[in-house]
């Protein structure tokens, strides 16, 4: 168990590390990303979407084809990333 929980906390640590790195371009235009939660069974990572892309007509875009792209990159246990509320 102890291992298991190494493990997932390396894969958050990366998830971070990818999360620090896309940050800067979502801050330029009002907006930043949290994570949420990652469920290793599934490798769907959870994320929430803040100031000016939670209610952008382009978030969904922006989740997929640049957050999800970058995160999936740098963490290949991560096969999807959804935006929860």
């Amino acid at each position: 168990m102890k291992n298991s929980n190494m493990a997932k906390q390396d894969i958050f640590n990366k998830i971070n590390l990818a999360l620090n790195k896309i940050r800067p371009m979502l801050q330029e235009d009002g907006g930043d990303v949290e994570l949420v939660d990652f469920e290793e069974a599934t490798g769907v990572l959870q994320v929430r979407l803040l100031g000016h892309c939670a209610g952008c007509m382009m978030a969904n875009m922006t989740l997929k084809n640049g957050v999800e792209r970058m995160i999936r990159e740098a963490v290949p246990e991560v096969k999807e990333v959804a935006a929860r509320k």
